[in-house]
């Protein structure tokens, strides 16, 4: 009891949104300790970590051979465990002093459509990282708590959560979910159709961050009223020389077109496959935007045409996952009905 007591006192308990692109961390009682890219840079010779977090970030496309800049998270799960337990040691430490004495607790959000196999891989990447008495939550559950929605009660309340790796689809209520869908379109597939898109009509290669940036800039998901335009810089393909060009918010709504519509689709199924009674509690209610893609320019206008409903954008989508995760962590008994694990 006493050592229980003086565990409580001394380990922090967090939760975790364990992101393909960004990773979070939330400390009870004290809110978001720990918000970084999910990136670890490594010494191929020496096989050493470098970097870990926003500064192996900057390491992408800027590398020497010998260094490599990893994601280890992709589509939501983990791709690459070694790497992914050393990034989560990296950032547990960061925030708690390590100790084999007082090991945290931890709730991480997961994808809808991890398996077990997943499942476990992510445990055991959090119990050899320093973590103990783990426990996973659905990534639309998490956010759907992080942006106060109603999900203990019988009406229905939809959440969209557009991260890196994944869009969650889901459709709660009674704290469970009545219809949910995981698709491997977000954030990051954005990023690759605008690289591609650039390639292809300008002969240029542009970078990643490149394509982020020009995303978050000028990105849209309706035409604008006031056209908006950048430059970014690359390598021309022919020359191979550095080369400047001026893209438009129009360009940008061309290159991301498919996985847009992907994730339009995805609302439009839930919709289609709830009982009529849930459906006239989203007519009311309407759906929740969360995540980064929530942050995309006329997102929720353009959703809003496609499905009739009103569409709201969480107050803070970029932390609403880890934010309902903590709420959770600092409430157990409250919400132990929304645990996977």
């Amino acid at each position: 009891m006493v050592f229980g007591k003086l565990r409580g006192l001394f380990s922090k308990d967090m939760a975790m949104d364990l992101g393909t692109a960004n990773t979070l961390i939330y400390v009870k009682k004290e809110g978001i300790a720990l918000d970084e890219p999910s990136v670890v840079a490594i010494n191929r010779d020496l096989g050493k970590v470098v970097a870990v977090g926003q500064e192996a970030k900057e390491f992408l496309g800027r590398t020497p051979e010998r260094i490599q800049a990893i994601r280890p998270m992709r589509d939501g799960v983990i791709a690459d465990f070694d790497v992914t337990r050393t990034m989560i040691q990296h950032f547990l430490r960061k925030v708690q002093a390590a100790s084999k004495l007082f090991r945290p607790r931890l709730v991480i959000g997961v994808p809808t459509g991890i398996t077990q196999v997943e499942k476990r891989a992510v445990v055991e990447s959090a119990e050899q990282a320093g973590a103990r008495d783990i426990y996973l939550i659905e990534e639309p559950m998490a956010a759907a708590i992080g942006a106060n929605l109603s999900i203990e009660t019988p009406e229905a309340s939809m959440i969209v959560d557009i991260g890196g790796g994944t869009t969650e689809t889901a459709i709660i209520s009674l704290s469970a979910t009545a219809y949910k869908e995981s698709i491997r379109v977000a954030g990051d597939e954005l990023n690759e159709c605008i690289a591609r898109y650039v390639r292809v009509k300008y002969q240029v290669l542009i970078g990643e961050n490149m394509a982020e940036w020009a995303k978050i800039e000028i990105g849209t998901a309706m035409e604008l009223d006031h056209p908006m335009s950048v430059t970014v810089a690359g390598q021309d393909i022919v020359s191979g020389i550095p080369k400047r060009i001026s893209l438009t918010d129009a360009d940008i709504r061309e290159a991301i077109k498919e996985p847009v519509q992907a994730i339009e689709d995805s609302c439009i199924r839930a919709l289609e496959r709830v009982p009529p009674e849930m459906a006239a509690d989203i007519a009311e209610r309407g759906l929740t935007l969360a995540g980064g893609g929530a942050l995309l320019k006329g997102l929720d206008k353009r959703l809003m045409e496609r499905t009739n409903l009103p569409v709201n954008i969480a107050n803070d989508p970029l932390t609403s996952v880890v934010m309902g995760a903590g709420m959770v962590m600092s409430d157990m008994r409250r919400y132990q009905g929304v645990f996977i694990n």
